[in-house]
């Protein structure tokens, strides 16, 4: 899959991303959809990790915990099936008060604009600049979307009954240099996409 090779930087050095201007990068518009996805969450600041399995998943969130000095920290998470990952790692969950960051599945990452769905399954009624500054999602491969509107789709589909509430993106990850309406009133995050091979 060219989506890894372009990540990992196998034929690329320093020196070529230095040459590349907003001018003369490449242009993502005949992209494959997780290159797609890739071009532009990294163009946003993301900070991504590409597993394998699930053993990965677990030794590059604890990478992630080392890097910050997050051990035994307070961490925000709404999803049952992700606390084993911070029971292994002692961080406490239960009512945190002052959290390090924020951990979470999505609903499904959109390829078109590097951006993380998010629903009420994962942020409740939080909006996004009520989160954490530091995020830590878990996602699969199988999670990327071309468009929000395939996102709402899927959505709709996967929760036929129980639709969720509060669903919104996460697309800034650095602090916007010019700012313009476009980016009017979003808060950026300094974000880990674990993403897991499922394919």
């Amino acid at each position: 899959m060219s989506l890894f090779r372009k990540i990992f930087g196998a034929g690329n050095n320093a020196s070529d991303e230095e040459s590349l201007s907003e001018y003369n990068t490449p242009e993502p518009s005949n992209l494959a959809i997780d290159d797609l996805f890739t071009y532009y969450f990294k163009k946003n600041g993301g900070k991504f990790i590409y597993c394998e399995n699930l053993s990965e998943v677990k030794e590059q969130f604890e990478n992630i915990l080392e890097e910050n000095d997050w051990f035994e920290s307070e961490v925000l998470c709404n999803e049952p099936k992700l606390f084993n990952f911070l029971e292994e790692n002692k961080l406490e969950y239960t009512n945190p008060v002052a959290p390090k960051f924020f951990f979470a599945s999505c609903e499904n990452l959109i390829a078109d604009e590097g951006s993380v769905l998010f629903s009420s399954n994962q942020i409740r009624q939080k909006k996004p600049n009520e989160l954490p500054d530091n995020i830590v999602i878990l996602a699969t491969t199988s999670q990327i979307l071309e468009t929000k509107s395939d996102g709402l789709r899927v959505i709709k589909k996967k929760y036929d009954k129980d639709y969720p509430t509060n669903i919104t993106t996460i697309k800034y990850f650095e602090k916007v240099q010019d700012e313009d309406f476009l980016t009017y009133g979003s808060s950026a995050k300094n974000l880990y996409l674990l993403l897991l091979e499922d394919l």
